[in-house]
């Protein structure tokens, strides 16, 4: 039988959890507290939406894509793919707060704009610190979302809230690929009696991760190194440069990542996607020959899905966003990079 005892020894205790929220929202047994979910009480019911909801319970990958994307366009090291491209916003001033080129936050503006979506969970964070999931509702809101945080806040939470109120009729969501994947397990109706409102969930949209850090730890880190309230950007650069970025006052910071390392949440250890290969289009920060200097101002975005393809046409035909030709290495190095955390996850997963 599963219940929320499961799901607190099997996800929680095993130190699996992703904190992206999925039970959270639905009723007060689940709850969160500075990126830690918490178990306020037991709950003997085997057909949760809790449990049927979190990325780290039992699921059938394959047949969840085979739901929702076109068999043809499925690949086994990156999921359904359907193109990729090196993209920005043409809008410098939108650029300017991105974490890269700002393409996630123009798409999803463009998707409000016109009509793929009414709302938008996204995640709203203060130089990556202090992140909590917000909806927005307005092209302002949304911008106002613009970088990165390597904390994960329950945001899928305040998407279950948005559903079970059932105003917003095509929800979009940003998120990392934990929270995308359990998105996709709320599109199936697992409990089509209790669906909640899963029909209201309008556009996924997905963000390349590699892993997010233990919340307390990333203040306690970023406050050795800057004042943490002046920390306008965080971010990783390639795997050569083997740091983590801060920016305060307009000055970077580079912080060894032998400091960063031990901060990382153990569940991300077990995660075997790197590009969020459950959404309708993916975006992550560009790599190319051109250097790190050029490819910061640049995402590279994978399309999946018809309605995502629509949307990067339309992105593409209003000058919404700039493109560049993608190197014809590209798609190589994302299939292998995308192979090797599977096969980490795999292996970590092996050994619990």
């Amino acid at each position: 039988m599963l219940s929320t005892f499961a799901l607190d020894t099997q996800v929680i205790k095993r130190n699996l959890c992703t904190g992206c929220g999925a039970c959270q929202g639905m009723c007060p047994y689940w709850g969160s507290y500075e990126g830690r979910t918490i178990c306020y009480f037991d709950c003997e019911r085997k057909d949760g939406r809790c449990q049927q909801f979190c990325p780290r319970m039992p699921s059938d990958l394959k047949a969840l894509q085979n739901k929702f994307f076109s068999e043809d366009t499925i690949t086994k090291e990156i999921g359904a793919f359907r193109g990729l491209y090196l993209t920005r916003a043409a809008d410098p001033s939108l650029r300017e707060n991105a974490q890269h080129g700002g393409t996630m936050t123009a798409l999803v503006e463009l998707a409000l704009k016109e009509g793929f979506i009414d709302s938008a969970v996204l995640t709203r964070s203060k130089g990556g610190l202090d992140a909590e999931g917000v909806l927005a509702v307005t092209p302002e809101e949304i911008r106002a979302c613009s970088g990165s945080s390597f904390q994960i806040p329950p945001t899928l939470a305040v998407l279950n809230q948005a559903l079970n109120e059932n105003h917003y009729k095509k929800i979009g969501v940003v998120g990392t690929p934990c929270k995308t994947l359990a998105v996709y397990k709320m599109k199936s109706k697992p409990l089509p009696d209790h669906d909640n409102n899963a029909d209201n969930i309008g556009m996924v949209f997905g963000l390349f991760c590699g892993w997010g850090l233990e919340w307390n730890d990333i203040h306690h880190l970023a406050a050795k190194y800057a004042d943490p309230e002046k920390v306008s950007h965080m971010d990783i650069p390639p795997s050569k440069y083997h740091s983590l970025v801060l920016q305060e006052a307009g000055k970077e910071i580079s912080v060894d990542l032998d400091e960063v390392n031990p901060i990382i949440r153990p569940a991300c250890h077990a995660c075997t996607d790197m590009t969020a290969e459950f959404s309708d289009i993916s975006v992550g920060g560009a790599r190319s020959a051109d250097g790190w200097d050029v490819d910061k101002g640049w995402n590279q975005v994978i399309v999946r899905s018809e309605k995502g393809e629509k949307l990067l046409n339309l992105a593409r035909e209003k000058g919404i966003l700039e493109f560049k030709e993608v190197p014809e290495t590209g798609l190589e190095k994302i299939k292998n990079a995308s192979l090797s955390k599977k096969r980490k996850g795999t292996d970590y997963l092996s050994k619990l």
